[in-house]
């Protein structure tokens, strides 16, 4: 497959060194204030491809950091999150209301996890109790405001960084649910910030898009004190999650191209992934009506109707200047499912379009016979190899050769659960 070259750098040898909990916070307070600046180069058009698929030193003033995980911290935080989730909970069953399609779906969401629960049991005991995972890093005041961050096991220079928005209906979003494609990348030599952010009821679309958008410059700002390299960050987001990272990307370049205070740029974003989502929320809204999502709700979170023109990536491109700011944009990548019923490939096809048609960098790359959850979730706990994960990987390693190097050697991945359970769950999944 051909990428766009991609610029990537040689990085510095780095080693972590020993710091309090206050020098900790002393060092991520100091670098959350300081906002970036300088000069984007506008990319010059390039045609969207289509396939379906059988040395940079860090910044001589920060530090490199890890912040300790502390159980008891985690555990408070977790019974807060619980008291939350809980009275939001009953807050969206009145907005639900007793509705057959839902409830339908709400039992088959039930048995897809209790199905693939031996894979999601194993990723929560890594997930807790792993050394390389540092759950909770705050980036921002409001509720929900964390992040999880993934690191590789080695310390032997700056590494590549995804930030990562995770799915969830713009409902039932959570950092947690990005931990197996975290730990998958930090295997392979890559940092990854799992970026939480408030979910409907207790926030709406805007709420979610500024959450993503200071979550994304918070790892500008700061990644390189956990061992990260600022010049190659990937964004990326799946499904709804997907939707939120495209407006919070559009909306930083239209910003930037308009002269106005930023904290991060849009040009530190090496790529763009974009994993089975949505972009034109004219065309979703009864879809996901007749899939559960009912309408009320639906245009309660994306704040009415008149606000389907802002938080629509693909029809905000046809305003002449999002469409200009969008040439600021690095390449991006689409990848979908073409048996994704939950939305449509066609959703990706004609954002690709849309992006190709204001001379944006972008390829659309088409799985055959994938589904929505396939390409997220049963192929990951299925192991070996596996065309999404790959893809992504050579895009973030190319032109690094001792990184392709390792990759061409790396063992299978592990199965995390048996063949049936995964056929099964998949027959029975509401996605």
């Amino acid at each position: 497959m051909h990428h766009p070259p991609l610029e990537t750098h040689q990085p510095e040898r780095c080693r972590p060194m020993t710091s309090t909990v206050s020098e900790i916070e002393e060092v991520i307070d100091s670098e959350r204030t300081t906002l970036l600046n300088g000069s984007n180069g506008l990319s010059s058009p390039e045609p969207v491809r289509r396939r379906v698929s059988g040395k940079s030193p860090a910044d001589g003033g920060s530090r490199r950091i890890c912040r300790q995980p502390s159980f008891g911290r985690d555990i408070g935080h977790a019974a807060k999150e619980t008291y939350l989730v809980t009275r939001l909970s009953f807050k969206l069953l009145r907005y639900l209301g007793v509705g057959y399609r839902w409830i339908m779906k709400l039992l088959a969401l039930t048995c897809y996890a209790m199905l693939l629960m031996p894979g999601f049991l194993q990723v929560a005991y890594m997930y807790f109790f792993s050394s390389q995972v540092r759950r909770s890093v705050v980036y921002g005041d409001q509720p929900r405001n964390r992040l999880d961050l993934y690191l590789p096991s080695n310390n032997d220079g700056m590494k590549p960084v995804v930030v990562f928005v995770t799915g969830g209906a713009w409902i039932i979003g959570y950092k947690a649910w990005g931990s197996l494609l975290g730990m998958q990348l930090a295997e392979r030599d890559i940092i990854v910030a799992c970026v939480d952010y408030r979910n409907f009821p207790q926030g709406t679309i805007s709420d979610m898009v500024t959450d993503a958008s200071q979550g994304i410059s918070f790892v500008c700002n700061n990644i390189a004190a956990f061992g990260g390299d600022p010049n190659r960050i990937y964004l990326m987001g799946q499904s709804a999650g997907a939707h939120i990272a495209a407006c919070a990307l559009l909306e930083q370049a239209t910003k930037e191209s308009k002269g106005e205070s930023i904290s991060w740029r849009v040009s530190q974003i090496k790529a763009y992934f974009g994993l089975s989502g949505g972009y034109n929320l004219y065309n979703l809204v009864d879809h996901f009506h007749n899939r559960g999502l009912y309408r009320s709700i639906f245009l309660s979170i994306m704040e009415g109707e008149e606000s389907f023109d802002k938080f629509s990536p693909e029809v905000r491109l046809k305003d002449p200047i999002v469409g200009k700011a969008a040439s600021m944009l690095s390449p991006i990548m689409l990848f979908h499912g073409s048996s994704d019923y939950s939305i449509p490939c066609d959703a990706s096809k004609t954002f690709a379009d849309a992006l190709q048609a204001v001379g944006a960098k972008v390829e659309l790359i088409l799985y055959s016979g994938k589904t929505h959850t396939d390409l997220f979730l049963q192929d990951p706990l299925r192991g070996g190899k596996d065309e999404l994960f790959d893809d992504i990987v050579s895009v973030i390693h190319a032109e690094d050769d001792d990184a392709l190097a390792k990759d061409s050697l790396a063992p299978p991945r592990k199965r995390l659960v048996p063949e049936l359970l995964l056929k099964l769950a998949r027959e029975v999944s509401p996605f």
